[in-house]
């Protein structure tokens, strides 16, 4: 990389790890909730890491990180048919679907329901504007993994985001992607005890 050709590196922290917001079910890691600012103003190319709280697997981990390969609006996530499998609906999986928000017959958004999210979120969710969606990502959940000190400085340590450009971003994706495998390597935080068709492999 090069000139101007450095990616934008958003990064927060990743307080209820669902498997709602980010969602890595049925083979695409999205986020379509939580978190308006960024993808509002993040763009294709860029990356969104999420590090662990210190409830949960601690602020010096990484939950996941996604380079945004695709950037929707709201209407056309629902009407897309590769996301149907991340519609709510029963199932461990797909009761944390986020793909909730559709327009009335009057042109108003509504939630789709059973909804991991309330009503009461939905000017936040909305007020985002866009969908980020990844098929290149690197999902880890409750096997959350030690970000080396070097990067640390990437890493937002409080409430709000934190974004970084130039060739430390570079450096970072080049570490992630030698080190890792891109996809899903552990399962959400708060729902890790459980067996289900995690990586939607059977979903249409």
């Amino acid at each position: 990389m090069s000139g101007n050709d450095f990616s934008t590196l958003y990064s927060y922290i990743v307080r209820t790890d669902s498997g709602f917001a980010p969602n890595p079910f049925g083979g695409y890691c999205t986020l379509a909730c939580c978190k308006p600012q960024i993808r509002k103003h993040a763009n294709v190319g860029d990356w969104v890491v999420g590090n662990g709280s210190k409830s949960t697997v601690g602020n010096e981990k990484m939950a996941y990180a996604m380079s945004i390969t695709e950037k929707l609006s709201f209407d056309e996530y629902a009407e897309d048919a590769r996301f149907g499998y991340k519609i709510p609906s029963s199932g461990i999986g797909q009761e944390r679907g986020d793909n909730i928000y559709v327009k009335d017959r009057n042109g108003g958004w509504k939630q789709r329901a059973p909804t991991y999210h309330t009503e009461k979120q939905m000017d936040a969710d909305l007020r985002g504007e866009y969908v980020f969606i990844s098929n290149h990502f690197f999902y880890f959940g409750s096997n959350a993994v030690l970000v080396p000190e070097r990067f640390q400085g990437l890493m937002s340590t409080g409430r709000w985001y934190r974004h970084v450009f130039g060739p430390e971003v570079a450096d970072f994706v080049e570490w992630l992607r030698a080190t890792y495998t891109p996809g899903v390597h552990g399962k959400p935080f708060t729902i890790a005890s459980h067996a289900f068709n995690f990586l939607g492999e059977n979903a249409q």
